[in-house]
């Protein structure tokens, strides 16, 4: 297992990169998110005396709590940001955003682009909106007003539907939801025991997704199983588990971080073929 440590950063998201093996980014807050700056770490895994040798850094003034490689461009990254700001970063420039969207009134802790449609992206904020948006315009695309009973943390693209996006809650459950039928949820899944973080679905199984939880497990569920979905819960973190990621490259791939400072990368039985 290879760990890097996010020094005096509290991990809260992780993202392999589509285009390169052994990229990842991880967005960072200071003192948990609670107050103070943000950092985004562009990472590199295949070089380094330990396996992990950081590319980038990036700061900025508030808190980042999410993190999304661009589909079209293999230099870009979308970050979401406690000030309810998201910025598009290019890591070939040292410093600035070369975009800055500002639209949501409160923490945006969700940004995902679809991997279909693969020139926007979409956004899910506590101010319980979700929005569709492209690198290319200044103003969001559209926004969906499909609440949970409480704050919106996650919300993500299916890797094969381009309409079928999954969302998780402070109310503790992820949602399956289809944008050609908006008015309820296609499918509810319940048994995390608090606020559920993040969700992601496998790039390898359109029915697996993995759920991670402020109950410090991991989940993993899979949605052709309406009955009983529940397929694993691993429980490795010793803190809230904010992060999770499958890698592209390696079938049933895994990787976490937590409030515990740690990165796990691992590779759970039963997820392959």
């Amino acid at each position: 297992m290879l760990k890097f440590r996010t020094q005096g950063y509290n991990g809260y998201s992780l993202q392999f990169s589509p285009f390169i093996e052994n990229k990842i980014a991880c967005a960072t807050s200071a003192n948990f998110g609670l107050v103070g700056n943000g950092r985004l770490f562009i990472l590199n895994t295949g070089i380094g005396p330990e396996g992990v040798e950081v590319e980038r850094i990036y700061d900025t003034q508030d808190g980042i709590f999410d993190c999304s490689w661009s589909e079209i461009n293999e230099n870009q990254v979308v970050t979401a940001s406690g000030d309810g700001s998201i910025k598009l970063w290019d890591i070939k420039l040292a410093e600035f955003p070369i975009q800055n969207w500002h639209e949501h009134s409160r923490e945006v802790f969700s940004v995902q682009w679809n991997l279909i449609k693969k020139d926007t992206f979409v956004s899910g904020s506590w101010d319980h909106s979700i929005k569709l948006w492209s690198p290319e315009r200044p103003q969001s695309l559209i926004t969906f007003n499909m609440e949970h009973s409480n704050c919106i943390y996650n919300t993500i693209w299916s890797p094969n539907n381009p309409d079928l996006f999954v969302t998780a809650s402070s109310d503790k459950s992820v949602k399956v939801w289809d944008l050609r039928r908006p008015d309820r949820e296609l499918l509810c899944l319940r048994g995390h025991e608090y606020a559920v973080r993040r969700v992601k679905c496998s790039p390898h199984n359109g029915n697996i997704i993995a759920s991670v939880s402020y109950d410090m497990t991991m989940r993993i569920w899979d949605i052709s199983r309406q009955t009983n979905p529940l397929v694993n819960v691993y429980d490795g973190h010793s803190e809230f588990v904010v992060g999770l990621d499958f890698n592209l490259y390696i079938e049933g791939q895994i990787a976490t971080c937590a409030w515990d400072e740690n990165v796990h990368i691992f590779q759970p039985p039963g997820l392959l073929g």
